[in-house]
């Protein structure tokens, strides 16, 4: 949840690390520092709260080096604070680490290393990496660095330097990502590829316990043997720019801004020519009686959008779990099980470990990510990847819309192996989400109309969504993304069950969002309408069936409609209305959209 950024060149390293950092923002932090060699030994700067402090303190204090790390810290052990902060030292200042996710045994760890004098400077779990790295090391860094990571029990993502080598750079993961960037000037380590776009797209992704050793013109992969690892390095298509604002306010609007052009991609590549499709079309669905979804967020809600998918083209049972329940519960799964991992990062880490569960009971795995060499892809039997580019903003929008795509295809895909599906129906289906980008054009096209009436919201205390069937399940991604960026307490029910307790919360002028996308439920959506209308509240409807019956006159009632497409892929638009809705919520209240207050991008650690 916390960014890495490490570099080793022929440039001073300094703003080179203040500017990774700036580009690991979005995954959100407390604390920001570096650490830098500078010939006598290493400079270190730490300040807790945003990177303006970070930068203004060595502003006034200048330092340099060709070599250096730097950390976003998200606090987990120790509150936010200067001392908290990473990088860490040992306590003879030989060894410098910042460190990404949770060490376990860390008590045990630090437990020992006090009764032998050592003395800790913070709260922190990681400090222990440091010291424990120190107190083994002996002139080999190398072998330190094994005999460490034996030693810890959880998950990390380490760049560690040593002052009696510093012409290296040592990288290491487990359970945790990180990127090894290569470029004509020196050698990068990061926790995702913005951080590093600015200078190269060629990156190395290791796996779990390979050792990366980075020179000014080189780097090396070893694993836990000391033995060299061939490795290749991949080209990332994404441009600088595209991880850019591009002369947007925020990240979050221009992400919401390129759907289409994403819903369009993605399509292209699981529908046409594209990677996507050859995995998709080796997949025999008809050796599964079981289809289980499993992701957190967003991408659980994607999950719960598909279910309904799903379950009316295959006429199959579909479940759909939070992968942090999934993880911990007995699941029932076997080898007629397909398990769908749905993650953005690729990297959450109770959908990793829900995957291994369920791979460790035999079930198949098919992963729909959206970076390319992350662990869920990696380690999945078939993973699709979704066409949305890097992805800024901590709440999700096209990676979202992306997800949708590529599982509604798969549904198709399935129905038509099942034989549910005659190749006509097929295509008219395909046909419909190909349509979807134009659609998701004409929405934004709107956004003076979501503007407007999101201004009478800023107020709110608490706004509730309602939806039927597949319009109940877009309403979860609705409210979160309220939720999320706008600190509005926003709840998503089922229309149905307004009677079974949550009628009693609608008092004069709450606000509530109707979902009515599905026409053969327009009445009962509309019946809940008039009963929340009837005890005071306002009403904001949203769908492609809003207008025959609605009394416009009705101070209480305002519309947004939607273009018609088919009912099941109707989320694919419902999604941009409330995305566009929850931002200017949040923007009218002058919020930091696009890192809001508590939340990372990617949740690596529990």
């Amino acid at each position: 949840m916390c960014g890495i950024i490490g570099y080793i060149g022929s440039e001073n390293a300094v703003p080179i690390i203040v500017d990774g950092l700036k580009k690991l923002e979005y995954r959100g932090y407390d604390s920001a520092g570096l650490a830098v060699y500078s010939g006598g030994g290493f400079e270190v700067v730490k300040r807790k709260g945003r990177l303006q402090a970070l930068e203004s303190e060595i502003e006034q204090n200048p330092i340099k080096g060709f070599a250096g790390i730097g950390h976003t810290r998200w606090a987990t052990h120790g509150e936010p604070s200067n001392e908290n902060s990473h990088p860490h030292l040992g306590h003879q200042n030989k060894i410098a680490v910042v460190h990404n996710g949770i060490i376990e045994n860390y008590k045990q760890l630090r437990e020992k290393l006090e009764a032998g004098g050592i003395k800790f400077t913070s709260e922190t779990d990681s400090e222990v990496i440091a010291q424990l790295t120190e107190y083994y090391y002996k002139g080999d860094i190398m072998e330190t660095v094994i005999k460490v990571v034996n030693r810890l029990e959880g998950s990390y993502a380490l760049g560690i330097m040593c002052i009696d080598e510093p012409d290296a750079l040592i990288a290491i993961k487990k359970d945790n990502p990180l990127i090894i960037g290569v470029s004509d000037h020196g050698q990068f380590i990061a926790s995702d590829v913005p951080a590093v776009l600015k200078h190269t797209n060629q990156v190395h992704y290791p796996n779990d316990k390979e050792i990366a050793v980075l020179r000014k013109g080189s780097v090396q992969f070893f694993n836990l043997d000391n033995e060299p690892i061939q490795k290749t390095p991949e080209t990332i298509t994404w441009s600088f720019d595209s991880a850019e604002k591009g002369g947007y306010p925020h990240f979050m609007l221009k992400e919401i801004m390129e759907q289409p052009k994403v819903l369009q991609d993605t399509f292209q590549s699981a529908a046409n020519t594209g990677d996507n499709k050859p995995i998709i079309d080796s997949l025999d669905f008809t050796r599964f009686n079981k289809l289980v979804i499993t992701a957190c967020g967003s991408a659980y809600n994607a999950g719960v959008v598909a279910k309904n998918v799903f379950e009316r083209l295959c006429g199959i049972t579909v479940e759909v779990e939070l992968a942090s329940e999934f993880r911990y519960k007995d699941a029932v799964v076997d080898d007629k099980t397909l398990v769908i991992l749905v993650s953005q990062s690729g990297e959450t880490a109770d959908t990793i470990a829900a995957m291994r569960e369920a791979k460790s009971k035999g079930a198949a795995t098919l992963s729909v990510v959206n970076v390319i060499g992350s662990t869920i892809a990696k380690e999945s039997d078939f993973c699709v990847y979704t066409a949305a580019g890097p992805e800024i903003a901590v709440a999700t929008t096209k990676a979202f819309s992306a997800q949708l795509v590529l599982l509604y295809i798969l549904a198709i895909r399935f129905a038509v192996q099942l034989k549910k599906l005659s190749p006509e129906a097929e295509r008219e289906l395909l046909a419909q989400i190909k349509a979807l980008p134009e659609k998701a054009n004409d929405i934004l096209k709107q956004v003076d109309l979501i503007q407007q009436y999101a201004s009478t919201c800023v107020g709110c205390k608490s706004i509730f969504f309602i939806g039927r069937n597949i319009d109940y399940a877009i309403a979860l991604e609705g409210s979160l993304k309220l939720k999320e960026i706008s600190y509005i307490h926003s709840e998503a029910y089922a229309g149905g069950e307004l009677k079974h307790g949550t009628i009693s919360l609608i008092e004069e002028n709450t606000l509530v969002v109707a979902i009515s996308n599905c026409k053969r439920l327009y009445d009962k959506i509309m019946s809940n309408v008039e009963q929340v209308i009837s005890r005071g509240a306002k009403v904001l409807l949203i769908g492609n069936c809003p207008a025959a019956g609605a009394n416009e006159t009705d101070k209480k009632l305002s519309v947004i409609e939607l273009p018609e497409t088919n009912e099941l892929f109707s989320p694919s638009l419902s999604v941009v209305a409330l995305q566009l809705f929850a931002y200017f919520v949040a923007a009218n209240k002058g919020l930091d959209i696009d890192k809001p207050r508590n939340l990372a991008k990617s949740v690596t650690v529990e």
